[in-house]
Order: structure tokens, then C-alpha cells, then sequence
């Protein structure tokens, strides 16, 4: 019998049985299930075993902290249910089943687009700081912008569109390469795909609708005719051009003999993709867009224009994501020439400060979350200016309901502004800078739907995120454990005899174990090791890729698989969890290597793992790394310092007796 096999047992019985499960897997602390119904997990009985030290539910996974004895834990569990365990990666899949179709397609969009957050953010900076010195008419009585009176600032706004154009008008090639990535297929040829929706031999798609039909060049294939349109900022066809290739990809690739395989396997997946992506993909995407732009003509100088400015103010946001929102130029432009101003406009910037206002809301709610405010801050002003893909991709669809408190806001102002019938000069900045391009007598009644904007998504966000979103993803930090002595003064050891301060009396210390800013644990914002659930430690913001021994101590674990984390114990007994990133276990040894074996003796100093800063980076995660103490064998007044600058190998991080 395994030493952990009555606890297992129970285990088994309080997450509702092995009827209940779905399949299993762990990693480096956690036991992972997917449970056919989560409800049956008795949490507070499991969360009060001594085995465990917590458990959550994340993505459609139940899971169970169990600290560095969880390979032998695992074991005897699946011992005792009877179960076979399965890969991390069938445990992802399988939750999914836990998750419902719009939860699905949001987690889809959230792992297609988090690798391009960090240039989105970066062009939405840009381009929302160019629509300030070259759209915003604030000078010589409102008639000139910054950039019409001063050569520097134009020069600045021309070259600033160098990244902008790369960012948002080739963003089909990002987006072609994170769904081959995610799909696990041929990058290369996600981006080639990519770059073929954004030719220079095709038609500019901003210049779509200023071009005659006639004048639209084709290819002529003699018995047909193709549009030769390019995609330019368009999502949803990259997205399904993409998954076209992907699995053209996968089916060549089974029925293909191997020896052929590196020709016929690309070569056809590519042509076959690029021909859909143009003839079918492509002309559906512009039907759609046509058929929106009819609608929204129709809406806008109609009866029930009132009805049409909720369901337009509602539908904005979503249409942003699918691309389509560019359509409106054209609306907008013949609503100008025709009318001498344009009521649609003026939505689609409520729209822009709802989005906004719901980000500002999640600033708020994650005031403790550092992490996420380097999202939320930069995609919150971008939006205010404008831009608002790294808005709804970086903040807002990742959780959902800023989202729809965003959309509702949104369209709450749409009816105030329709009803005003507030009315714009001219297209301008698409968000707060916006009431400049608004006809003077509309202006107060804009301003007017700029607050509602601004209110409602901020309130419903911020009312509905107080009840879904977790301790650990506002970044409350629930042990106190993790704020003894952390600070860059003197490490001190308190005398019991006089009750003085003795600076000679540290019997041991851990170095620290990279090169890089010393933090405390609360500010990893991670569930299982910011609130202390693992123990005390603390983590290190890596400047380097080598991960180095804190003490003198013998290797006790290593993950195979992952090889992203490593258990020591010291001679005193004391047990030592080293985990480089967050959630890199999913990158699955990629990126990663040991440079020790396990049972071997090692010194302070010694190099254990190899890791590349930028894959980490590149998969999503964060790459600091966390030293927890999960038992402290003999020592004894342990104390942490934190806030300070480190050297791997002699740089003291933490002393005890």
C-alpha cells in the first residue's frame, strides 16, 4: 500500500467519486480533474484534509493543491479510482466539455490573440497618439491640428505610421501564425497565408469602397472572375483562412506517405488555403459587411431609428472583432456629402468610451494585480483615444463581461444620442477627443451621452466583477505568511535571552537563485503561490535564463515533461520548491533544460535549470520564478528579503536558524 493511499481514497470519495471523473492528470503542486459535475467536490472537506494545502476551479478544471509529493500523491490516486491518468493536454481538452459554446469561442479568441496583446497595445499607443496631433482640430480658431502647423509633428505623425500600418493593417499575419501555433500546424505557413490577405498587388481594403466596381482589379481564369481585394486589419477572415489551412494541414498531412510528405503536404495546404481564403472566405466576408452597411443605412434615417441606435450601440463592440466595423467609413462619408453630417459616427464613439469605461472599471477592481494592470492601463488609454482592439482583445473578452457591460453601456447611449439626434461634422477620434468633430449645437448632448458611456459600463463592471472575479485575479493575497520581514534592511535574529538584536547569530541563508529584482510572494498573482497555499518564499524577476541552487542540497524532483521546476531539501530537512514562470508546465519542456539529474548532490551556485526567457514570453506567461519552503525541517525563524536588486550565488535572499 502507497504511503498516500487512505487519502487518496478519500480524495476519491469527496471529488464525488470515479463515476465523477472525467480524467486526470498534475503537475508540479496540483493534482487536475475534470469532473463530470463540479458540484459533487465537497470543498470545504477537501480544503480540510492534511494532505492538501487548497483547491480552485480554473478553465473547466477542479483542481487540488498538494505541494511536491504529488507524483507519488497521483499514483496512489490513480490506484484507488481505478483511473488511467492522461496528459495535461487531454485534461485541457476534456474540460472544455465543463465549458459552453460562447465560453469556448471566447477562450479560443483569448488564446488566438494573447501573443499579439503586446503589439496591439503598442499600435493602439500610436495610432491614438496620432489621432491627437493630426485629427483634433485645435488650433487658429479649430481650423488647423498640431500637424498642420508644425513640419516636426508632421514628420513624427508620418513616421509613427510606419508601426501602426505594420501592427493593425498586417495584423492578418499575426493572427494567421497564433492560430497555426495553437493548432499546433506549420507556422510558416500561417504566415505566408497571412501575407498573401495583405499583397500589394491586391486592392487595399480601406479603398474598397471608393472604388467603382469596374475599376476593382480581377483575376481572370477565363471562365471566371476573382475580386483581387486585400484584407487589410480584417480578423475574422484571417481567422477563417487560417483554420482553412490548419486542417488542410492535417489532412494532407494523414494521407500522405511520409517520404513525400515535406512537398505535398505544404505545398498543397497553402495553394488549396490561399484559393479559399480569396474565392470563398474572403467575398463571404464582404457580403456580410454589405449586407450590415444596407441595415444600418436603413436604421440610421428610419422611423425607428431610436430602435436601430440601441441595437447599433449594442453590436458595435462585436463588430469591431469580426473587422466589419470598417464598413462604416463608407455610411458615414455618404451620410456626410448627403446630409451635411453623419449620426452614426458619434456611436460608434460612445461606443469606444464604453469599452473604455468597462476597462477602467477592471483597473479598479485589480489595483493589486501588477500584472494586469500593465494590460489594463495602456489598453484603457488607447481606447479613450480611439483604438480599441487592445481593449476588448487584452482586457475585456479575456474575462467577458466587461465586454457586455461595455456593449450595454454603450447602447444606452447610442438611444440618448440618436434620440438628440446629435449629429457629427466630420469622422474623427473615436473616443473621448471625439465631441471636437461634433456639430457645436449637438455638442452638450453628446457630452451628455459621454457620461452615460462613461457610467454605466464602469458601475455594471465593476458591480458584476465584485461577484466573479477571484482573490487571485484582483491580486488580494490571502496569506500574511508572505509579509514577514520583507524589506531591504538588515536581517536581524531576535535574542531570546535579552530580547536584542544580534546580527551574528544567522546559522544559514539562501542566495539568490538568479539574477534579477527580488519580490515578494504576493505580487507573483498566482493562485496557488501568491497566497502562501505552498508556503513562505518568495520570487525573482529574472535578467537571465540559468536557474541556480539556493543552498547546498540534493535534487529530490524534477518534471520530466515540463522540466520548468525542481524540489531540493537542504541537510536540515528543509524542502525547496524552485518553479520557473507561471503556467509554463502547458509550454511542456519547450524552451526548457536540466542541467542536473535527480538524487544528485548539489552546491550553492550550481546551474540546475536552462531556460529561454523569450519562448516563456512568447507562450504568454510571466517569467518569474517562485522559491517556496513547502516544509521547514529543523530551521527555525525564517526571514525573507525582499524589494532589492539580487546576484545569482551571492546576493542573501533569506537566513534561518
Amino acid at each position: 500500500m502507497g504511503k498516500y493511499a487512505q487519502d487518496a481514497e478519500e480524495l476519491l470519495r469527496l471529488v464525488g467519486g470515479r463515476e465523477n471523473i472525467a480524467a486526470v492528470s498534475h503537475c508540479v503542486t496540483r493534482m487536475r480533474f475534470v469532473l463530470t459535475d463540479t458540484s459533487k467536490a465537497d470543498v470545504e472537506a477537501i480544503e480540510a484534509m492534511k494532505v492538501t494545502k487548497g483547491c480552485f476551479t480554473q478553465a473547466g478544471q477542479f483542481q487540488v493543491i498538494i505541494g511536491n509529493a504529488v507524483a507519488d500523491f497521483y499514483n496512489d490516486f490513480v490506484k484507488a479510482a481505478g483511473v488511467e491518468g492522461v496528459s495535461k493536454d487531454a485534461v485541457k481538452q476534456a474540460a472544455k466539455k465543463n465549458q459552453n459554446i460562447i465560453q469556448r469561442l471566447v477562450a479560443a479568441l483569448a488564446e488566438i490573440f494573447a501573443p499579439l496583446i503586446p503589439a496591439i497595445i503598442t499600435g493602439g499607443l500610436i495610432l491614438g497618439f496620432r489621432n491627437c496631433i493630426d485629427s483634433i482640430y485645435f488650433f487658429e480658431k479649430g481650423t488647423k491640428t498640431l500637424c498642420d502647423i508644425s513640419q516636426f509633428w508632421a514628420g513624427m505623425d508620418s513616421f509613427l505610421w510606419l508601426i501602426g500600418e505594420a501592427i493593425f493593417h498586417m495584423l492578418p499575419v499575426g493572427i494567421c501564425w497564433s492560430v497555426t501555433k495553437k493548432m499546433g500546424t506549420t507556422q510558416m505557413l500561417g504566415i505566408v497565408l497571412g501575407l498573401t490577405l495583405v499583397s500589394g498587388q491586391l486592392l487595399n481594403a480601406y479603398s474598397v469602397a471608393g472604388t467603382a466596381a469596374a475599376d476593382i482589379p480581377k483575376w481572370d481564369f477565363g471562365f471566371v472572375k476573382v475580386n483581387m481585394i486585400g484584407y487589410q486589419a480584417q480578423v475574422l477572415p484571417a481567422i477563417l483562412a487560417a483554420f482553412v489551412l490548419v486542417y488542410l494541414e492535417k489532412f494532407f498531412r494523414k494521407i500522405t506517405p511520409q517520404v513525400i510528405s515535406m512537398v505535398v503536404v505544404p505545398f498543397c495546404s497553402l495553394v488549396l488555403a490561399v484559393m479559399a481564403a480569396h474565392f470563398v472566405v474572403g467575398p463571404i466576408g464582404w457580403k456580410i459587411g454589405s449586407a450590415i452597411s444596407a441595415v444600418v443605412y436603413a436604421g440610421i434615417t428610419g422611423s425607428f431609428k431610436v430602435v436601430f441606435g440601441a441595437i447599433f450601440g449594442f453590436v458595435y463592440a462585436p463588430l469591431v472583432i469580426t473587422g466589419l466595423h470598417h464598413m462604416s467609413n463608407a455610411i458615414d462619408l455618404q451620410l456626410i456629402a448627403d446630409y451635411g453630417g453623419t449620426m452614426l459616427w458619434p456611436m460608434i464613439a460612445l461606443s469606444n468610451i464604453a469599452q473604455g469605461s468597462a476597462v477602467v472599471a477592471m483597473m479598479i477592481l485589480q489595483k493589486k494585480n501588477s500584472a494586469a494592470q500593465e494590460v489594463n492601463v495602456p489598453s484603457g488609454i488607447s481606447c479613450y483615444l480611439g483604438v480599441t482592439e487592445p481593449a476588448i482583445f487584452g482586457v475585456n473578452l479575456k474575462y467577458g463581461f466587461p465586454f457586455i457591460c461595455g456593449m450595454i453601456g454603450s447602447a444606452v447611449a447610442a438611444i440618448v444620442c440618436v434620440a438628440t439626434n446629435t449629429t457629427a461634422n466630420a469622422v474623427g477620434v473615436g473616443g473621448i477627443p471625439g465631441i471636437l468633430s461634433i456639430q457645436p449645437k449637438y455638442m452638450g448632448s453628446f457630452a451628455v451621452c459621454m457620461v452615460i458611456a462613461f457610467v454605466i459600463p464602469l458601475v455594471l463592471t465593476f458591480i458584476v466583477g465584485k461577484k466573479k472575479l477571484s482573490p487571485v485575479e484582483m491580486g488580494q493575497a490571502g496569506s500574511e505568511k508572505n509579509e514577514v520581514a520583507q524589506s531591504t534592511e538588515e536581517i536581524t535574529v531576535q535574542s531570546e535571552d535579552t530580547g536584542t538584536k544580534n546580527t551574528q547569530e544567522t546559522v544559514s541563508v539562501l542566495k539568490a537563485f538568479l539574477t534579477g529584482k527580488v519580490i515578494p510572494l504576493k505580487e507573483v498573482n498566482d493562485g496557488v503561490f501568491s497566497e502562501g497555499m505552498m508556503g513562505e518564499g518568495l520570487a525573482i524577476v529574472p535578467e537571465d535564463g540559468i536557474l541556480y541552487a539556493p543552498a547546498d542540497a540534493e535534487v529530490t524532483m524534477l518534471m520530466e515533461e515540463s522540466r520548468h521546476a525542481c524540489g531540493l531539501v537542504l541537510a536540515n530537512g528543509m524542502e525547496i520548491l524552485l518553479h520557473v514562470g507561471i503556467d509554463t508546465v502547458e509550454m511542456k519542456g519547450d524552451g526548457f533544460e536540466y542541467l542536473v539529474s535527480e538524487n544528485q548532490k548539489v552546491k550553492a551556485g550550481t546551474p540546475l535549470i536552462r531556460f529561454d526567457r523569450e519562448k516563456i514570453k512568447a507562450a504568454g506567461h510571466p517569467d518569474v520564478t517562485v522559491c517556496i519552503i513547502t516544509e521547514e525541517g529543523d530551521a527555525k525563524k525564517i526571514q525573507f528579503r525582499t524589494g532589492m536588486q539580487a546576484e545569482a550565488g551571492k546576493t542573501e535572499i533569506a537566513s534561518f536558524e
